[in-house]
């Protein structure tokens, strides 16, 4: 139970600082600061609860792991479980601050929700949406792969994925916002409702689909030979 409740946890702060920076801070900061803030979180997450879950606090990375061979079934339901409910918390956390804000909607202002088409920062058709969603989440699990192997320096796992993520949102915001992550979509679309949730499947799907083809890659082509 304390992996679980550590996922819960690293998930439920993933949301609320990293869309958090998009809903209070968003104008001052810009795409750059919110890329760093969910870099960062991710990073400084790695480091506090890693030791206790493996910090996965995020579906699609959990997902690939069991296809990786290196989770349990049993265990991946309750990590998915688990960063689902924190996701969910850290949104609810975050619209509880946001509207103290005299001036704030959520039909306006949102909770950093993902989405495509008109929903997309820059108006990004779907099929494009759903390209840069799937290669980012593929990009990133070869990250963890790769950082969290055994013959990989020791202690800078957390540097890299947290970088890697940095570098991910850097692209993904103007597109989708950047979700490689379906807890982290989940929450913010759950409170939104409307066409925010109605969208939510590409941000379930694309990322779970891009972790599993990097986990099949990895075990396939560089598993052996690391």
């Amino acid at each position: 139970m304390k992996n679980y409740f550590a996922e819960l946890i690293g998930t439920l702060f993933l949301v609320l600082i990293g869309c958090g920076s998009a809903v209070i801070a968003g104008q001052q900061v810009g795409f750059l600061g919110i890329a760093f803030a969910f870099g960062l979180t991710v990073l400084v997450m790695v480091y506090a609860i890693g030791p206790i879950s493996g910090c996965h606090i995020n579906p699609a990375i959990t997902i690939a792991m069991l296809v990786g061979g290196k989770i349990k079934g049993r265990d991946a339901v309750g990590y998915i479980i688990a960063q689902c409910i924190g996701a969910i918390l850290g949104a609810a956390i975050l619209l509880a601050i946001a509207i103290g804000k005299a001036d704030y909607s959520i039909a306006a202002g949102g909770l950093g929700q993902n989405g495509y088409g008109p929903l997309s920062p820059h108006q990004y058709s779907l099929g494009a949406c759903f390209i840069a969603e799937v290669v980012l989440s593929f990009l990133f699990l070869i990250v963890i792969f790769g950082s969290t192997h055994a013959n990989a320096p020791k202690g800078f796992a957390g540097l890299a994925i947290g970088l890697a993520l940095v570098l991910i949102h850097i692209v993904g915001i103007p597109i989708t916002g950047t979700s490689v992550n379906p807890a982290r979509s989940l929450g913010p679309a759950l409170l939104v409702g409307g066409q925010a949730l109605a969208q939510l499947w590409l941000f379930i799907v694309a990322p779970v689909l891009g972790g599993i083809l990097a986990a099949l890659v990895w075990r396939g082509a560089f598993e052996k030979a690391a």
